[in-house]
């Protein structure tokens, strides 16, 4: 498994390179066979954002891009915080697989960890059914924030193709293009 570590706003040290390195190690033990890791460690530079430094994990391989963003006033605590939480993300994923490839196999689910607590699969439990209009992505955040929504589905006036506009942990907005 290649291990990238890059740094934005930070010089990586040895140190933060090696502490990386050894916790992101740690998910290859877990067993979806990832090709890749990237560590992107980033400093804001805004003094108003007291969790400034970040840390974002990108998992690829054969099976699911995992993505985990953490931070902290501590980079070496971001990099844990995201590891543990893709660690959560492979467990759930392993639990899906098993669950719906080869039935509940008692033997294969990743134990929870000490002090971790098994969580009920989510569940669907209301389906919305929406006619969708074509209009820009423009007006589309518009309608969105006028419904007081994260997010919402419509046809891209320009493309014709299906689009999600959706809010962003940074406040700004995110398109969705499914035209491919």
């Amino acid at each position: 498994m290649q291990i990238v570590v890059k740094g934005k706003n930070i010089e990586v040290t040895e140190s933060l390179r090696r502490h990386a390195e050894q916790k992101v190690a740690k998910l290859g033990k877990l067993g979806l066979g990832f090709k890749e890791v990237e560590v992107k460690l980033e400093v804001e530079k805004n003094p108003s954002i007291q969790l400034n430094q970040k840390a974002e994990v990108t998992l690829f391989g054969n099976g699911p891009l995992l993505r985990a963003e953490e931070a902290d006033r501590d980079m070496y605590i971001a990099v844990d915080k995201a590891v543990a939480k893709l660690q959560r993300q492979i467990k759930k994923y392993h639990g899906k697989q098993i669950g719906r490839s080869h039935g509940q196999v008692p033997g294969r689910r990743l134990p929870a960890e000490e002090g971790e607590e098994e969580r009920a699969e989510p569940t669907i439990v209301r389906t919305k059914t929406i006619s969708i209009k074509p209009m820009t992505p423009e007006e589309a955040a518009l309608q969105m924030e006028m419904l007081g929504h994260d997010f919402y589905v419509f046809t891209n006036s320009d493309t014709g193709s299906a689009n999600v506009v959706y809010r962003r942990n940074d406040g700004d907005y995110g398109l969705i293009d499914t035209s491919g």
